[in-house]
């Protein structure tokens, strides 16, 4: 079984509390000793992971980014197929919020999309298998430990995904600049699907049509629209704001 390098401090962490069974070994940059680290290391040693030492230069080699001097050996990353959201809706309580991205492509914004949805309290993402980003390492490094929390779900028909989910009772809410309702005043407390178009792009054509809302961010600069990952952020924030910050629904 081939292996996958994740780094960063939060990252590792991150599946050494959640997924431990698959790190099979932390490697640590020489000189490294901080508490941030030292926790990590008690983590590791925990759930019986072997802990490394490995010079920085070497580490650069191993991955492109900033990898804060910690990096993992891990089992492939998961991500789910279209059964899993029948099963997470199965188990939720209250009026789940999911959220699609529609042929995002670049990693650092899926990540980010990730972090977002994660600490707004969505059930999970959505993106089409093909001409969209998946879990990388790059991914999990911006997600920041939410990679590992909230489940990225690959469907192979975008469109019929989002039927069967309206069949279910949710309504899909998608953003584009030219709707005439604002984001802020598009009831989001419901069992809602909110979509977001790729970059530069938009929504494709038919994830547009199936729509039942479509809401636009009200831009008060010179800028015509934001980058799709803090666009998302503002979105996921603005449907908590509505759901008076509840916690999270169960899955």
């Amino acid at each position: 079984m081939s292996l996958e390098k994740i780094y960063g401090v939060h990252a590792v962490e991150a599946l050494l509390r959640h997924h431990p069974k698959r790190v099979k070994q932390v490697w640590l940059a020489e000189g490294r000793s901080e508490p941030r680290v030292q926790a990590l290391v008690e983590l590791a040693n925990q759930n019986k992971v072997a802990i490394g030492q490995a010079e920085r230069r070497e580490m650069d080699v191993w991955v492109e980014g900033v990898h804060q001097g910690v990096v993992a050996d891990v089992s492939p990353s998961q991500v789910w197929g279209e059964a899993m959201l029948d099963e997470l809706l199965d188990r939720t309580e209250g009026a789940p919020l999911l959220l699609v991205l529609d042929g995002v492509t670049d990693p650092h914004n899926l990540g980010a999309c990730l972090r977002s949805a994660d600490a707004a309290g969505a059930l999970a993402v959505i993106v089409p298998k093909d001409k969209s980003a998946t879990l990388t390492p790059v991914v999990r490094k911006v997600a920041c430990g939410a990679a590992e929390v909230i489940p990225l779900v690959a469907v192979t028909n975008l469109a019929r995904t989002l039927e069967k989910l309206q069949q279910r009772g949710l309504w899909v809410v998608g953003t584009a600049g030219e709707a005439e309702v604002s984001i802020y005043d598009q009831d989001l407390t419901g069992p809602t699907i909110l979509i977001m178009g790729a970059e530069g792009k938009g929504m494709r054509r038919l994830t547009r049509e199936h729509c039942d809302y479509l809401v636009h961010l009200p831009m008060a600069g010179s800028v015509s629209s934001l980058n799709v990952s803090v666009a998302t952020g503002v979105c996921l924030f603005e449907a908590q704001r509505q759901r008076g910050a509840k916690p999270k629904a169960k899955k």
